[in-house]
């Protein structure tokens, strides 16, 4: 997996979305909005308002987190395992420091999704393929036009 990608995407990301399952295989994917890359490696996800996705975590472990640039239409796909951090745990205060700079302390959250990455793919819109010489500003320049935003 290569961690600089990981960075990149985490760290321009407004969104990420997190997607899990139930023990029964019953999928969910929600938005995920206060994360970051901890020191050690593993993606830490505030759990704000997320009661499917933390029973799913619980029952199921595997999941997957997709970090997407809009606008240059590429982003990463993260696969890995998750485990829940609730504020009783030892090393809730410690992992929950960053999460809250990212806040403002304006959202209380009460665990945390702590995801061990395993394996990485990168996610590219069909364009570049279809279009191999499609520039980055290209796409950029498209998608603000398609998505009605300004320059």
């Amino acid at each position: 997996m290569n961690h600089k990608d990981l960075e990149k995407y985490v760290a321009q990301s407004v969104l990420c979305w997190l997607a899990t399952a139930s023990a029964a295989g019953e999928p969910n994917v929600s938005p995920k909005e206060i994360f970051l890359l901890h020191a050690d490696g593993t993606l830490l996800i505030a759990n704000i308002a997320s009661p499917g996705s933390l029973r799913n975590i619980q029952e199921n472990p595997a999941v997957c987190v997709s970090f997407l640039d809009v606008l240059v239409q590429k982003g990463l796909q993260l696969k890995g395992t998750a485990s829940v951090v609730s504020e009783e745990d030892d090393e809730f205060a410690e992992l929950s420091e960053g999460l809250i700079a990212l806040t403002g302390g304006k959202f209380p959250f009460r665990s945390i999704f702590r995801i061990s990455p395993e394996r990485s793919k990168p996610i590219i819109s069909p364009r570049y393929r279809l279009f191999p010489d499609t520039t980055e500003e290209e796409q950029i320049r498209s998608a603000k036009e398609q998505y009605g935003v300004g320059s």
